[in-house]
């Protein structure tokens, strides 16, 4: 296992971080399993572990409290807020009020009384950047987040809020969590020269690309992947995004053989390979899943590898950009365009 220093803070993170969004309802898996899956992740070198309270409801990060009962100390423990959290509309969002309560929530679950990074999960359009900074500064100061950062921010809201921070004195993001595999690689075009202009720490999700990258999907085979059930239209071959998805597949297989990796390899050592990024969050739902991905730890790709990969999906595209999180809200909802 690699281990690279999450942004200027110090703090020593491997380059595989266990994601535990698939722990529970979405991805089906028991508590045995869990704590399965965290042992071995342990086990193998993994020290950062990311959740968040809208995973499973919250079944996430009890399940990820009760595995690591015992042995928290030695471990890099983030979770995230902002997303709705059941039908109340103020359980939700960027607001002090929502963010007290919120972590609160978050830290009964966990069974812990810090997190080391507490992540905004989405960045909030109706609340302030000074009035999201200042009730993470306060919950900082009151010892119960060590760090704080975003997730899925736009490049300009990630400059917006660092300016925010220092204009209102007060503490800032450190890290930023953005998709990033070979086939979305939009980020590298905005977002990364950001994060590295201010020192963020990024932790990459959906480094596999929903499972496109895990060597299940290839040509003239059916697409059965448990996240083809859940978004059946992200996989459905009959639209022109996903057909240069596959395209992209079967070339980046030829090159994955002829460097003797697997496709797993490929694709996280493409993303940790990047000098932005910290660390690839992967979310095994299975002990065989982690155990493949595992095996890509201490991948290191070669030049001719890496510039294979640019010939076949170039630098900052995004070979399905309809599908990113970070759109304006302008680009969605058409009365925000016009007069």
């Amino acid at each position: 296992m690699q281990y690279r220093t999450l942004g200027r803070t110090g703090v020593h993170v491997s380059s595989l971080a266990l994601g535990a969004m698939n722990f529970g309802a979405i991805g089906r898996t028991t508590q045995d399993e869990a704590t399965a899956i965290v042992d071995a992740a342990l086990e193998a070198g993994v020290n950062l572990i990311d959740t968040a309270d809208m995973y499973g409801q919250g079944d996430s990060e009890e399940m990820v409290g009760k595995a690591i009962a015992g042995r928290r100390d030695d471990i890099v423990l983030a979770t995230k807020a902002g997303m709705p959290m059941g039908d109340e509309r103020n359980h939700q969002g960027g607001s002090r009020r929502w963010l007290f309560t919120a972590l609160d929530d978050s830290l009964r679950r966990l069974g812990v009384d810090h997190v080391d990074l507490y992540q905004i999960h989405r960045w909030d359009p109706s609340t302030g950047d000074e009035e999201t900074l200042s009730a993470l500064t306060d919950l900082q100061r009151a010892g119960k987040i060590r760090y704080f950062g975003s997730s899925t921010f736009p490049a300009y809201r990630i400059v917006q809020a660092q300016w925010a921070a220092q204009s209102h004195h007060l503490s800032r993001y450190v890290t930023e969590q953005p998709s990033y595999s070979i086939l979305q690689r939009g980020i590298e075009a905005h977002v990364l020269p950001v994060t590295e202009q201010y020192g963020l720490g990024v932790l990459a999700w959906s480094p596999l690309a929903s499972g496109w990258l895990s060597g299940a999907i290839r040509e003239g085979r059916d697409i059965t992947t448990h996240r083809s059930t859940i978004l059946p239209q992200r996989f459905d071959l009959s639209l022109p995004a996903n057909r240069a998805r596959l395209d992209a597949v079967e070339r980046l297989a030829k090159v994955a053989d002829e460097a003797g990796l697997t496709m797993i390899q490929l694709a996280l050592g493409f993303v940790t390979a990047h000098p932005a990024v910290t660390s690839a969050i992967i979310g095994p739902r299975t002990l065989d899943h982690l155990r493949a991905q595992l095996a890509a730890a201490d991948t290191v790709l070669s030049a001719d590898v890496l510039d294979a990969v640019d010939a076949i999906v170039a630098p900052g595209v995004d070979l399905a950009a309809h599908e990113k999180f970070d759109t304006p809200p302008a680009l969605l909802d058409p009365s925000l365009r016009r007069r």
